[in-house]
């Protein structure tokens, strides 16, 4: 499931197996017949809209090139007026780390490019009395961000800010404005897992500092580019939330730990250690003291071959159990059974599309076997249900029992 002790290496093959060879040619001619999918449709009430903001840490050096300031690249995406482009899910220069990444897995090209987000590019800011609760999202090690804008997309509809992270160097990729392309570097022994971590957290705390600073009028973007119309003194800092994929899962328990502005947290499928089984963060030894909430899948059992599932009582992801005993707040264990580990990025939409040219089996090494339409309905209804609770204090009961309507998801108390 998501003890992953090599997990770089991991997290790089199964993104590289899910996205599918971009053609040959150039990004703007398309090979004919080329495969093409889809984002699905936002399930809350409002549109959205989305900027990237380019932001150096001054007080700080980047820790995998100590001579240089850390820089990070954010998406923010934010409840919006219908107006402007829809925005692209992956820019020519990401798409091609990834062809050059992939094996063959596929029998025939797609379109990866032509496929856009639901968010909108210079649409401007739906003012809300109060403003919008903000929610920041860390994807998983050796992923892009870019491969989590469904989740991140129609949180937002809901009535979120939502700012997503790439993480420097240790991302896939991340692209500066400047067209400077960065690919992760990092290795999987326990040392860089461990200043990967602490680079994380750092990075999400600076990034709320950052926030802060654009909610009150200044620009943080590092080129100052104009930021959507209203963004500023639109936020309602005073209830965050933060929850993220694999490690950006743990990223974000660790980050509660250590930082009480963030009040609520979710880890999507994440094991709770530093790159080894016998290091368990600190908000696994003393839990964070917030709601926080747990969302398992299954996995193959490499010792056994089993099918597992990944809850806080199977013992298959020991962290899971010592935090639900020591987690001192508000809790819940959701598991997804019949999904896998890559389930809760875009893949989980994205793969059931390319069924005509995706080679056998690998759609359910990835993504499962659960309905894929049910999968990511229940994702996107219990994220904004529990943002709603527990930052807008909307009880929407969600929580008290297992829902009929997603017959594979269940609560494990």
């Amino acid at each position: 499931m998501y003890r992953r002790r090599a997990l770089p290496l991991v997290a790089l093959a199964t993104a590289a197996a899910l996205s599918a060879v971009l053609s040959a040619v150039p990004a703007q001619a398309v090979a004919a017949g080329a495969a093409r999918v889809a984002l699905p449709a936002l399930s809350g009430p409002h549109q959205v809209g989305t900027a990237e903001l380019h932001l150096v840490d001054t007080g700080r050096q980047d820790p995998w090139h100590p001579n240089e300031k850390r820089e990070l690249m954010v998406t923010v995406t934010y409840p919006a007026w219908p107006a402007g482009a829809r925005a692209p899910w992956l820019s020519a220069a990401g798409a091609r780390v990834l062809d050059r990444e992939v094996s063959s897995v596929l029998t025939g090209p797609v379109d990866w490019v032509g496929t856009t987000r639901r968010a909108r590019t210079a649409a401007p800011v739906e003012r809300v009395r109060g403003g919008w609760p903000v929610v920041l999202f860390s994807p998983g090690f050796g992923v892009a961000r870019e491969l989590n804008a469904t989740i991140t997309d129609d949180l937002a509809s809901h009535g979120y800010v939502v700012v997503s992270m790439a993480h420097t160097y240790e991302s896939q990729w991340v692209e500066f404005p400047n067209g400077r392309v960065v690919e992760a570097e990092v290795g999987d022994d326990p040392a860089s897992f461990r200043t990967a971590l602490e680079a994380r957290i750092a990075d999400t705390r600076f990034v709320l500092d950052e926030v802060t600073h654009l909610d009150r009028g200044q620009n943080p973007d590092a080129e100052h580019d104009p930021l959507p119309r209203g963004l500023a003194g639109s936020l309602d800092l005073s209830d965050v939330g933060v929850f993220g994929h694999s490690y950006g899962g743990f990223t974000a328990a660790e980050t509660m730990y250590r930082d009480q502005r963030f009040d609520a947290g979710v880890n999507l499928d994440g094991s709770m250690v530093v790159g080894d089984p016998d290091l368990p963060g600190d908000s696994v030894l003393h839990g964070v003291g917030r709601p926080f909430m747990l969302v398992g899948s299954d996995a193959v059992d490499p010792a056994t071959g089993q099918v597992r599932e990944g809850t806080h009582t199977s013992g298959f992801e020991p962290s899971w159990g010592t935090f639900w005993t020591n987690q001192r707040g508000w809790k819940r264990d959701l598991h997804f059974s019949g999904s896998a580990h890559l389930g809760f990025t875009d893949y989980q939409v994205v793969l059931p599309q390319l069924s005509r040219v995706l080679q056998p089996g690998v759609s359910e090494a990835i993504i499962g076997t659960i309905d894929p339409t049910r999968s990511a309905r229940a994702q996107h209804e219990y994220l904004a249900g529990f943002f709603d609770l527990h930052l807008k204090h909307r009880d929407r009961h969600l929580f008290d029992h297992d829902d009929p309507r997603y017959p594979a998801t269940r609560f494990v108390p």
